[in-house]
């Protein structure tokens, strides 16, 4: 079984615990500073893992990331609202010879539906009279608006449609994640729609990625992961 650190131990980490052992994976270290094994990210408190997870959030995964990287340790970052800092960590990656995944969601799902958004885009983008729209519906207690995955859909979405696509968040209840894309013509509209049903998408997801990573070095995406 290979070795996993999981950084951060709340409803993530929590649910990547649940399944790690079906997935081929033992939990050595929970790093958290509230109620973890460890406080922080160091080489110490990694325990050897051949690969780390990291959910926390925007204030603390640019430092459990370098922390990692500098530990040699392989890290999948499922932390969002960071990205400011996403290009001296990507270089420190590759200074160091690293590897690290990094996305706003792991389901193999949302990697496959941002192909077809993409595709679609480029189909549509000549097509008289349409306008593309987001809509995007979590928990309320998801913090940022829009979500990471709404705004890596618009971003590869408009690369094709060739212009800014508008985002609509709601926040709301339970609801684990829905994202949607809308093509609006005079008489017609497209619609396509992802739903996540369960957190544990999430945990699946990113664990399909840690095992991926393990061995290689570079800057990945789940778009790698799928192809």
């Amino acid at each position: 079984m290979k070795r996993l650190a999981i950084v951060g131990y709340g409803k993530m980490g929590h649910a990547i615990e649940q399944l790690a052992p079906d997935r081929g994976f033992e939990v050595v270290s929970r790093i958290d500073p509230h109620g973890g094994d460890a406080p922080s990210v160091n080489r110490d408190s990694l325990k050897s893992a051949d690969v780390a997870v990291e959910f926390t959030g925007a204030e603390h995964a640019p430092t459990n990331i370098r922390a990692a990287l500098e530990a040699g340790c392989p890290v999948v970052v499922g932390s969002t609202g960071w990205y400011d800092k996403r290009g001296e960590l990507e270089q420190l990656t590759r200074d160091r010879k690293g590897a690290i995944m990094i996305a706003p969601n792991f389901s193999i799902g949302v990697a496959a539906f941002m192909e077809i958004a993409q595709a679609a885009a480029r189909v549509l983008k000549s097509a008289p009279g349409f306008e593309a729209q987001i809509a995007e519906t979590h928990h309320s207690a998801k913090k940022d608006a829009p979500s990471g995955t709404a705004a890596n859909l618009e971003q590869v979405a408009s690369r094709e449609w060739g212009k800014r696509i508008p985002i609509a968040s709601m926040r709301v209840g339970s609801v684990p994640g829905t994202h949607e894309l809308v093509f609006d013509g005079p008489f017609e509209q497209i619609r396509l729609v992802h739903e996540a049903r369960d957190r544990r998408v999430f945990a699946d997801g990113a664990l399909l990625a840690a095992r991926w990573l393990i061995g290689r070095t570079g800057v990945f995406t789940m778009s790698d992961v799928l192809k």
